[in-house]
């Protein structure tokens, strides 16, 4: 059997009815983009070790088929993980003699540094924000004080948010995917992973700006717009804009999230406490992607000591 012809069949037969949506799509893109153009034509007996290691030293150097440069080494080791699955697979059912997959050597994954905002920086964004009329751009304040994700802050239902218990619960997440007939469109689904449902406490300072926004909202959703919802991409852009018009650096969306962590640890939260607001799964993901800040705190302390002498 030839690999293409195997890879169509584990999609639908094995991944499709036991993986999320999202993770399906990203795994079909991988097939279609990557591994059948390269490797589909061969048969599953002949995909050796040396075979796979040549195609993954492709990608590190030249596999990103818009700038001719190499892949990043996470998005090598997705396309890795796809080929360990498959192919993990096709040796179980007997389509092959040997599982050559892990004796691949695979690039080592780098922990991007972590970007946040100045607390200056901050400032400038919260005053932005709420001098700013359009009610949908709260949100951005929201993610500075709970940590939320973007997909986990624009489908945030006003049932989601306990005003009272100053709280909220984050149930599911959106993203913009293609449907059947290669259209984007929203989806909504359960959270990253089980950690990511949780209940996020609400600093009280924040509640007044809630409920005046619940009062003048037409929408279900926290951050919408009348009867509709707002998409990932507009709510990017718009942030992107708030950027330049403030004339801070550009940061992703995503930095919200790092800077309201950074700021939890500079007001002494506990690692633990931290994890679970952000979700993670375990606490060590936390303190290893926030050393830095655990860093900073060491030597905030240690110069404290240093005045009693």
């Amino acid at each position: 059997m030839k690999y293409k012809e195997w890879l169509y069949e584990w999609l639908e037969i094995y991944e499709k009815p036991s993986v999320k949506k999202r993770t399906y799509d990203q795994y079909a893109d991988i097939v279609n983009r990557r591994l059948v153009p390269v490797l589909g034509e061969y048969e599953l007996k002949d995909l050796t070790a040396a075979v796979l290691q040549r195609y993954i030293a492709i990608l590190y150097q030249s596999g990103n088929t818009k700038t001719g440069k190499g892949l990043s080494s996470n998005s090598v080791n997705s396309i890795i993980l796809v080929i360990h699955s498959s192919l993990s697979m096709a040796h179980t059912l007997g389509f092959t003699d040997e599982f050559h997959v892990d004796k691949l050597k695979r690039p080592r994954i780098r922990e991007k540094p972590v970007e946040c905002f100045t607390l200056q920086e901050q400032k400038l964004i919260e005053r932005a924000v709420l001098c700013d009329k359009r009610d949908k751009m709260f949100g951005i304040v929201l993610c500075l004080y709970t940590g939320l994700r973007i997909g986990e802050l624009l489908s945030l239902e006003w049932v989601d948010i306990d005003l009272k218990n100053s709280e909220l619960s984050v149930t599911k997440t959106c993203y913009e995917g293609k449907d059947e007939n290669g259209n984007w469109q929203r989806i909504v689904s359960t959270p990253k992973t089980e950690r990511s449902r949780r209940i996020v406490p609400v600093p009280k300072q924040l509640l007044p700006y809630l409920k005046e926004l619940k009062k003048r909202s037409r929408s279900k959703y926290v951050v919408g717009r009348g009867d509709s919802f707002v998409s990932v991409r507009s709510y990017q852009r718009s942030f992107e804009l708030l950027l330049k018009k403030l004339k801070i650096p550009h940061h992703g969306f995503h930095s919200l999230r790092h800077t309201f962590a950074t700021r939890a640890l500079e007001c002494g939260m506990d690692v633990k406490s931290l994890s679970e607001i952000l979700g993670h799964n375990d606490p060590s993901v936390t303190l290893k992607r926030y050393a830095h800040s655990f860093m900073a705190h060491k030597k905030e302390y240690m110069n404290r000591l240093g005045k009693l002498l």
